[in-house]
C-alpha cells in the first residue's frame, strides 16, 4: 500500500523560506512523477509543482514560479519542495501526490495517491 507523508510545514515570515519533504512508501516511487498541490481555506486545490520520474522535467504553477524548486531523491523515496520569498498568500495546506505514470501533470486527476498534507502559514 502506498503512503505519502509530508513534513516541513510550519510558521514562516514573509520573505522567508521553507523546505517541505514527502516520503513515499512503495516500490514504484522511482518510476512515477510526483507533485505538490496546495489548498487554502475556502479555495480550490491549486497546482504548485510537479517533477517527472527521473527529475529531468519540472513544471510550476504560475503563482510560485521563480520562488519554488521541486526535487526528488529516488534513493530515499523522497520529493522536496523548496519555497523561497514566501508571501502571506502562500498560506495553505500543502499536499504531496503520486503520479499515475512517469510523466508530469498539472491536473489533480493525474495523481492516484495523496498525503494528508502539511500546514504552511506565512505571516506578514
Amino acid at each position: 500500500q502506498v503512503q505519502l507523508v509530508e513534513s516541513g510545514g510550519g510558521l514562516a515570515q514573509a520573505g522567508g523560506s521553507l523546505r517541505l519533504s514527502c516520503v513515499a512508501s512503495g516500490r514504484s516511487f522511482s518510476r512515477v512523477a510526483m507533485g505538490w498541490f496546495r489548498q487554502a481555506p475556502g479555495k480550490e486545490r491549486e497546482f504548485v509543482a510537479t517533477i517527472s520520474w527521473s527529475g529531468g522535467s519540472t513544471t510550476y504553477g504560475e503563482s510560485v514560479k521563480g520562488r519554488c524548486t521541486i526535487s526528488r531523491d529516488n534513493t530515499k523515496n523522497t520529493v522536496y519542495l523548496e519555497m523561497n520569498s514566501l508571501k502571506p498568500e502562500d498560506t495553505a495546506v500543502y499536499y504531496c501526490a503520486r503520479g499515475r505514470g512517469p510523466d508530469t501533470h498539472t491536473n489533480p486527476f493525474g495523481y492516484d495517491y495523496w498525503g494528508r498534507g502539511t500546514q504552511v502559514t506565512v505571516s506578514s
